[in-house]
């Protein structure tokens, strides 16, 4: 038998242990539900690579073809804790992707006649009152629908230095006297006694509360609330059930939703009353308050239903009408737009060669939906995780899925639509 000194058969035992723990690395999969499509093995080769480089806990896909739901899997963990998987149908927050949502909904209703894209955004809430004592801008008169819809209400974050629909919830609660956290209609109230940015039409600047008010002036004109409405009039006929506006409270999470993931260490003051403190995505700020611009939670598979019924193709149905689905993508009129290669149109990313395209970020989420104009495909992905630099990992998400879809081998014919 060879025999060897202690110090020799530690430092062997040491460097037999770390060869082992690299050979497992190298052989750890992150485990995946759903069905294994053949031909598709570079979006499980690709969705995996990226999780792993971002340290992603967990993730969905869905791809269509055709109007035929090709690929739906999980990735991952909905629950770290529980060791729960993350399945084709969990629900996730979704973030900044609610905009097409409300924007359909807004068509809908001017396809109806119920609505005017010229008409008064404020007129038409004109029950609303700003704090006492306020000096309203005169401005706020000429907020059309299409400017909301097209973010040129006249409200500008960058020159505000605060998100109102993520920043006054305290604020605005306080100055009319309403119960904290402040609500969307309490929000909207409140910017109505600031003064905006810019003349509304003039310019772009991306304005969650833009589409807040949309929600309110969807609730004026229907009668109902806002997330009722869009349930039984736009999502129930294109055959989804499952989505809904999320919850704030842990305690209130809907069945199948995923646990969210924030940074490491990142606490801040519970946006309820109280001193408590939570990570980010667990009450930093008021989800029930963000409805109509971020607020929904949806699987993939809703949003594949969702995109199939709005991307003007033959099957199914599009629930708006061909003209409608040409304002919902043209090219906005003003100025900044008219030599680029995108836009943002009515709730749409839009480039030249017809792919639209939404993105959707919150911490403890990262969302992509596409419509490519390319081989007749859409896709939406979907994290339970949002990193430090969320800017660089929402174009490696939008790279990633661009690469999977590229470096498919075969299209299988089949339609999962049928076992969803």
């Amino acid at each position: 038998m060879l025999q060897i000194g202690t110090r020799a058969a530690l430092q062997l035992s040491v460097a037999l242990v770390f060869i082992t723990l690299i050979v497992a690395g190298a052989t750890a999969e992150i485990p995946a539900t759903g069905q294994v499509i053949a031909g598709m093995s570079s979006v499980d080769e690709v969705v995996r690579q990226l999780m792993d480089e971002w340290n992603v806990p967990g993730m969905a896909v869905a791809i269509v073809k055709h109007d035929r739901l090709v690929f739906a899997r999980g990735y991952g963990y909905a629950d770290q804790n529980q060791g729960t998987l993350v399945q084709p149908d969990s629900l996730f927050r979704i973030a900044s992707v609610s905009k097409p949502v409300t924007a359909v909904a807004i068509l809908n209703l001017v396809e109806q006649d119920k609505l005017s894209l010229a008409d008064k955004a404020f007129d038409i809430l004109g029950g609303l009152e700003p704090p006492p004592g306020s000096i309203v801008d005169s401005r706020l008169a000429s907020i059309t629908i299409e400017h909301l819809l097209t973010h040129c209400g006249g409200w500008d974050i960058d020159q505000l230095g605060y998100d109102p629909q993520f920043d006054l919830h305290r604020t605005a609660a306080e100055a009319l006297e309403q119960t904290r956290p402040a609500s969307a209609k309490v929000l909207v109230r409140y910017m109505m006694g600031e003064r905006l940015n810019f003349t509304p039409g003039s310019r772009y600047a991306y304005s969650n509360l833009g589409y807040n008010v949309l929600g309110r002036i969807i609730e004026q004109v229907t009668g109902q609330g806002y997330e009722s409405y869009v349930k039984s009039e736009i999502l129930g006929p294109m055959g989804i059930t499952g989505m809904q506006i999320g919850h704030t409270h842990v305690s209130q999470r809907a069945n199948r939703e995923v646990q969210y993931y924030g940074l490491p260490g990142g606490r801040t003051r519970w946006v309820f009353p109280g001193s408590s403190y939570v990570a980010w995505p667990d009450g930093g700020w008021y989800l029930e308050a963000m409805d109509s611009h971020g607020g929904w939670i949806a699987s993939v598979i809703d949003m594949m239903r969702f995109i199939t019924h709005v991307d003007g193709r033959p099957k199914p149905p599009d629930i708006l009408e061909p003209s409608s689905l040409e304002m919902m993508t043209k090219r906005p009129s003003i100025a900044e737009w008219q030599n680029s290669d995108w836009w943002y149109a009515f709730g749409w990313l839009v480039n030249k060669w017809d792919n639209w395209w939404h993105v959707g970020s919150l911490d403890g989420t990262t969302a992509i939906l596409v419509r490519a104009s390319w081989n007749d495909l859409s896709w939406f992905a979907v994290a339970n995780f949002r990193p430090r630099n969320f800017d660089d990992f929402n174009l490696a998400l939008d790279q990633a899925m661009w690469d999977a879809v590229n470096g498919v081998m075969r299209w299988p014919s089949h339609d999962l639509f049928e076992q969803y």
